[in-house]
C-alpha cells in the first residue's frame, strides 16, 4: 500500500462524501464556464472549498450537501458564523493580489445523496461581505 492509499483510508465517510460533493460542484461549475483557481484554500480563520474565476470576477464557493431537508437543507446550513469564516478566509486569499479583482460568494447546495439523483442548486451572491 502506497502513501496515498494510506491517506485515503484515513478519510471518514463524511469527509469522502464532502470530497465527492466538491468534485460534483467543481465539474458542474466548469460546465457553466467558470475556471478553477484553487481548491480547499485553508488559513487560520477558515477554509474556502472552491475558488473559481467567472470572467473578471473571483468567486469563492462554499459547497454544502445534506442528506435531507429536515433541518432546512444544505443552503440553510451556511450559518452566520460560517459566513464570517468564509469572509475571513477570502480576505486572507486576496492578500496575494496587489489590486484584488471583483469578488462574490456563491453557495452550491446539494440536497439528497448522489445515488438518489440529488438536486444541485447554485446560489450566486449568497453571502454579502
Amino acid at each position: 500500500m502506497g502513501l496515498f492509499d494510506a491517506i485515503a483510508q484515513r478519510r471518514t465517510a463524511k469527509q469522502a462524501a464532502g470530497d465527492a460533493a466538491e468534485d460534483r460542484a467543481l465539474s458542474w461549475l466548469q460546465r457553466q464556464g467558470l475556471r478553477a483557481v484553487e481548491r480547499n484554500f485553508r488559513c487560520k480563520g477558515g477554509e474556502i472549498d472552491l475558488v473559481m474565476q467567472d470572467g473578471d470576477t473571483l468567486v469563492f464557493v462554499e459547497v454544502r450537501q445534506r442528506a435531507d431537508r429536515n433541518f432546512g437543507g444544505a443552503a440553510a446550513s451556511v450559518t452566520p458564523r460560517k459566513q464570517a469564516r468564509l469572509v475571513l478566509a477570502a480576505q486572507t486569499f486576496l492578500q496575494r493580489y496587489r489590486n484584488p479583482p471583483p469578488c462574490r460568494f456563491d453557495v452550491i447546495a446539494i440536497d439528497g445523496s448522489a445515488s438518489d439523483g440529488s438536486a444541485l442548486e447554485w446560489l450566486k451572491n449568497a453571502i454579502e461581505a
